[in-house]
This record gives C-alpha cells, structure tokens and sequence, in this order.
C-alpha cells in the first residue's frame, strides 16, 4: 500500500459538489454526503446527510456542520455501489 500526500486546501477545494465520506475520529462513525463547503480552518458543511455507524447508515436532516477538529480524513465518494460500504 501506498501512501499519497496531498496539500489539503486544493484537495477539499476540488471535492466541493462532489460526493464524500468525512470519517470522524471516534465511536467509528462515518457521514455520507454532497461536500457544500469548507473554510480556512477545515470545518465542512455536507448535504444530503447520511450518518454511518457501525455499518448502519441513517438518513439525517437536509444540511451537516462537522467541526475539523473531529475530523479523521475526508475522501471521495465513488458512485459504483461497492462505496456503499465504510
């Protein structure tokens, strides 16, 4: 396995409207959706929430702030349904 080091301001940048998985930092939980912003200090706003945890997804409101400080990584979701599993 290899491991690519990317700058992260690009990075987010290029995912804003894109689909993503923010995996946060704790409990194993994971959110699912449409990456809407990020500002200087990494914090992200999604749409279209889902929340994962443990393997079972629940659909949530219409918007999601998550702090960065909670965030472990952040990647782009593949539209293939192999993604559908965190």
């Amino acid at each position: 396995m290899s491991l690519n080091v990317v700058n992260p301001k690009p990075f987010i940048k290029e995912l804003v409207g894109k689909p993503v998985i923010v995996k946060l930092k704790f409990n194993n939980t994971s959110y699912k959706g449409v990456l809407a912003s990020s500002d200087n200090y990494f914090n992200v706003s999604l749409t279209d929430p889902e929340e994962i945890v443990d393997g079972q997804s629940t659909k949530l409101g219409n918007d999601l702030f998550i702090r960065c400080n909670n965030v472990l990584y952040i990647r782009q979701l593949d539209e293939s349904p192999a993604e559908e599993q965190v």
